[in-house]
């Protein structure tokens, strides 16, 4: 977890090259000049009205930049997120190109496009009583004495043949290699032949044994044993199985420097090393290559590419693959399908991707549980609801297999989307089915479903029968159930559910936490010592500095200090709720001022980038991610934002837009219905707007009147 370190108040300038020196007085966070400075920087591609005055032959000056620009060097090192540590950045598409070859010179092949067969052991007349002592060998313990003591039972040495097919056949891998070992030692005279390298590899290649395999085929380099098309496949493929993808491109080199060309399946294979470090141009180079020297890609080379692309939501991509197979004529199986599914979900294109699943099913395909996942997640995405409900009809009318993930990741969906009704259906179909029970997570959606519905009966019905089922108990139904209690006020059965969640072994986590703070902020004084008293147990540090936010003497510098150490213990994912539900409490409690420097610290931390944007047309206030209470403490901050500029008679923009969001959930009702009554108690000019859903919008003449003219010297106390 990236953790906080400490810091003086900040002055921002121009260059962040220069050392940022601590101020001596603390910052005012109700100063507009510092938490929301005018102007910003001008979105390009706009053609804008100036509305200040200047010379139309003059340039005119860029704008500083605005606090989240100031501020994103800062907070993403404060704030870094450790799982796009070792992410590769997206590269972007270079699509093949046709290439002309001198016909005088042409160019070298880069593959054999006759593949490697199989080893094919003739017909042996000790098959039967071979077949027996394989047995017995992959019986026996995994030493030495206890191989050799097997293999002395033997009545003759074995042959070539015979020693080949046992060895090929021993399983797990360390028997493989303990019985190679010993070939090398009693029958050096054939056992040091290409062909058993091959076979022992294979096997270790298996077992993930990369140090093992290395070390023979640098043994064979010292010995001068000869290398062979399935010696290089087999090592590339064991570092790639091994996520050596540097290793798998080395020995790839190694291939061509000693003249043995690969097949398809190894030149497949080297496709999805460099697919998976990300080297999108050298995956295109060496699949245009390959193209002119007359290789026909299989379904396995496609889904790399596919799989690709997917990573990185390049629909161009995909699609450029998809007309590639259609031109050569390769028909998917459902694996490509699959892949090319889960690739367009990346890709945010459910359209596509019905249409493909419409095209597998019309091809005679049937879909798999995989398959079928795979298109419920990308409806759920796309907030498909419609859709993903007629694909679970089709799925019970066509008897498509059903199993765990699928019927949760449904009624993950119905959950996600507010389809009581239907994950009622889902969850009962699953306890009418012999294979597929509902487990922990089944209760878990539909508990979020009822919580998040107000069905306080209902959930609390479903919890108890979670408990006397065989099904352990999860942090996140006990965090769904007690957000349900704490809605509907039963402060003592939030109390209750606590208890039950620590008694049952669950160790509550940030999002538990989460969840007793957010319940916190809307409890009346005489309930709030008991949520508090449960979260103490969890979190003593959030408790203590929720004490040191509701005491006035206590100085911003401490407050600063202790929210930084609490954001330090904190998940990143939740930050950002700890603020909103810190910024509740004050709000609850009055503390209006102290709210407002929460909110200026979440600012310095990172929690609320892209609170605001300005262009030269229009600048918005963006509360999507905001509780109420920080909304509203957001709103304040930057009306008395706008009063200095306009105060200062500052080029502003034709038009000023607020974003509260539409609450894409059923049972969500968003901050639009709150806003709109809020906003019209202020006398505000903003209006919801009918070309866009969410968002409250009020043109420069309409907000100039309103600060000029209106009284805003209450802001700090609605």
């Amino acid at each position: 977890m990236a953790s906080i370190p400490a810091f003086g108040d900040t002055h921002f300038v121009s260059s962040f090259h220069t050392a940022v020196k601590p101020s001596k007085t603390p910052p005012n966070p109700l100063n507009p000049t510092i938490l929301f400075p005018f102007p910003s920087a001008t979105s390009a591609g706009k053609s804008t009205r100036t509305l200040c005055q200047a010379s139309p032959s003059e340039s005119p000056p860029k704008p500083p930049p605005n606090l989240a620009e100031q501020l994103q060097p800062l907070y993403q090192r404060l704030l870094s997120q450790s799982n796009t540590a070792n992410s590769s950045p997206a590269q972007p598409l270079r699509k093949p190109k046709s290439t002309w070859v001198n016909p005088s010179r042409p160019r070298h092949s880069v593959l054999t496009l006759q593949r490697h067969k199989r080893l094919s052991h003739a017909w042996n007349p000790h098959l039967k009583e071979l077949k027996v002592f394989v047995k017995k060998l992959n019986d026996c313990d995994l030493s030495q004495a206890s191989l050799e003591t097997s293999l002395a039972e033997l009545e003759q040495p074995p042959s070539k043949e015979d020693a080949l097919l046992i060895l090929n056949s021993l399983r797990p891998w360390q028997k493989a290699h303990l019985f190679f070992n010993w070939l090398q030692t009693h029958h050096a005279e054939f056992a040091s032949e290409t062909v058993f390298y091959n076979v022992v590899m294979k096997s270790l290649r298996y077992g993930k044994q990369w140090e093992i395999v290395e070390g023979l085929a640098r043994e064979m380099i010292q010995k001068g044993i000869a290398f062979d098309n399935v010696t290089y496949s087999t090592i590339i493929t064991c570092a790639k199985k091994c996520r050596l993808f540097e290793k798998a491109i080395e020995w790839f080199d190694r291939m061509y420097h000693t003249g043995c060309m690969p097949d398809e399946v190894t030149y497949s294979a080297i496709l999805d090393v460099y697919a998976k470090l990300g080297r999108v141009e050298d995956v295109l180079t060496l699949y245009e290559r390959g193209r002119a020297d007359g290789w026909q890609p299989d379904v396995v080379a496609f889904s790399v590419l596919g799989k690709m692309f997917g990573e990185t939501g390049d629909y161009d991509g995909i699609r450029y693959v998809l007309e590639e197979m259609k031109s050569i004529g390769v028909r998917p199986n459902v694996i490509v399908y699959n892949t090319f599914l889960e690739a367009l979900g990346k890709a945010g294109k459910p359209g596509l991707a019905r249409s493909l699943f419409e095209e597998m099913t019309s091809a005679g395909l049937t879909p798999d549980a995989i398959t079928l996942t795979a298109l419920v997640k990308i409806y759920g995405k796309a907030r498909w609801g419609r859709d993903a409900l007629q694909l679970w009809q089709q799925m019970k009318l066509n008897k498509w297999p059903m199993d765990f993930i699928l019927y949760n990741t449904l009624l993950s969906m119905c959950a996600d989307l507010g389809l009581e009704d239907e994950a009622e259906k889902l969850f009962e179909d699953m306890r009418q089915s012999i294979n597929c029970k509902p487990d922990s997570f089944s209760y878990t959606a539909l508990l979020n479903i009822y919580a998040s519905g107000g069905e306080v009966e209902k959930a609390q019905k479903l919890f108890e029968e979670m408990l006397e089922s065989e099904n352990k108990l999860n942090v996140m139904s006990s965090t769904c159930l007690i957000q349900c209690f704490g809605r509907a006020r039963r402060i003592d059965d939030v109390a209750r559910v606590f208890d039950v969640a620590v008694d049952r072994g669950i160790v509550p986590d940030d999002r538990m936490c989460g969840s007793l703070l957010s319940v916190a902020s809307f409890c009346e004084n005489d309930e709030v010592d008991k949520v508090l008293a449960c979260l103490a147990r969890v979190n003593p540090r959030l408790v203590r500095f929720v004490e040191m936010i509701s005491n006035p003497g206590i100085d911003f510098e401490m407050v600063k200090e202790e929210f930084r150490a609490v954001l330090n213990e904190a998940s990143v994912e939740v930050r950002r709720p700890f603020c909103n539900c810190l910024i509740d409490i004050c709000r609850k409690r009055n503390l209006a001022s102290r709210a407002h420097e929460l909110l200026y610290l979440g600012v310095v931390f990172g929690l609320y980038s892209g609170l605001h944007t300005k262009s030269n047309s229009e600048w918005s206030l963006n509360l999507r991610n905001l509780s109420v209470g920080a909304a509203y403490t957001a709103l304040e901050d930057w009306v008395r934002a706008l009063s200095k500029a306009v105060q200062r008679d500052e080029a502003l923009p034709e038009s000023f837009a607020i974003h509260t969001g539409v609450g894409a959930h059923k049972f969500s009702k968003g901050l639009s219905s709150i806003f709109d009554s809020h906003l019209k108690k202020m006398a505000s000019p903003f209006n919801l707007n009918d070309q866009r859903p969410g968002w409250f919008i009020a043109s420069q003449d309409e907000v100039v009147s309103w600060v000029q003219n209106g009284d805003l010297s209450t802001l700090a106390a609605t």
